[in-house]
């Protein structure tokens, strides 16, 4: 069934992918649509995004009966707090939000008695920021981390899982902690990887790049992203993102002494794991 009125705050490029592919799937009767800045909201108003823009995020969630909440991930609880006295009772709360174990227990303890929270992390993106990049088919068979605690109401997790279905994305229920361990390693990881080795080549001849083939577009595409999007990002997953770099490192310098002494067998022992990997994606 669809939703009777689907509320989202805070649109970038997963909230923009949201209300379009919420439209395209008949997953909302009603969308209705808040952004902190005026003319963002004159911009989503004659894009036509949503059904109805709201000038407050007060306003906006005054009838839903779930909110996806889009904004950065250290505004989440925040915006959490400030609609939780003026959802109808028994509404759903989710967000988009790469970090999850904070959230989880914040926006829980923010909607306790009014509403249900339940974290939720589609792992679909882009470089790219701002809702005017969204795309209606940007979940389609991605992953979607669906983050409960354990008092959570079955009926809200269910709620939140079955729109993420709606929109196409397959979904995993996996505990806060457990997301966060593992999305430092398959995102927040490769994020600083290719960052770092964009910052590191930036101190080098410009002209190299010039000189570069695919392998280097691929390897530091992500090193587009927004720099202070990130950098929240790590300071809420820093302690599993600081242990993931410290295993990454035993890799990399197993690797260096494998090339240093000559051991070709285990060079291209680590070449080939490193393909069993990638030949591996879906």
């Amino acid at each position: 069934m669809p939703i009777d009125q689907l509320t989202i705050l805070a649109p970038g490029l997963l909230g923009g992918s949201v209300a379009l592919a919420a439209r395209a799937k008949g997953s909302a009767k009603r969308i209705v649509i808040w952004a902190r800045r005026p003319e963002v909201r004159q911009a989503l108003l004659d894009a036509k995004l949503g059904d109805v823009i709201a000038e407050s995020p007060e306003a906006a969630a005054a009838e839903a009966q779930l909110v996806v909440i889009a904004s950065p991930v250290d505004a989440i609880a925040a915006l959490a707090r400030q609609v939780a006295g003026h959802l109808p009772h028994g509404a759903v709360l989710t967000d988009v939000g790469s970090v999850k174990s904070d959230i989880a227990r914040d926006g829980h303890a923010a909607l306790r008695g009014r509403g249900h929270f339940v974290g939720a992390h589609p792992m679909a993106g882009s470089e790219r920021t701002g809702w005017e990049h969204g795309s209606a088919t940007l979940f389609e068979g991605r992953t979607c981390f669906v983050t409960p605690l354990p008092e959570t109401d079955p009926r809200a997790i269910k709620t939140v899982a079955d729109f993420w279905r709606s929109l196409g994305a397959k979904v995993v229920n996996v505990t806060p902690a457990d997301h966060d361990r593992i999305v430092a390693h398959i995102s927040h990881l490769p994020q600083v990887l290719a960052s770092s080795l964009g910052a590191f080549l930036a101190a080098k001849d410009p002209a190299w790049r010039d000189y570069a083939g695919n392998g280097l577009r691929d390897t530091t595409r992500i090193a587009g992203s927004d720099p202070e999007l990130w950098r929240t990002i790590l300071q809420q997953n820093r302690t599993e993102i600081l242990a993931s770099l410290q295993n990454f490192q035993g890799e990399l310098a197993s690797f260096e002494q494998a090339l240093a002494r000559q051991d070709w067998d285990a060079v291209t022992s680590v070449l080939a794991r490193g393909k069993q990997f990638r030949d591996g994606f879906r």
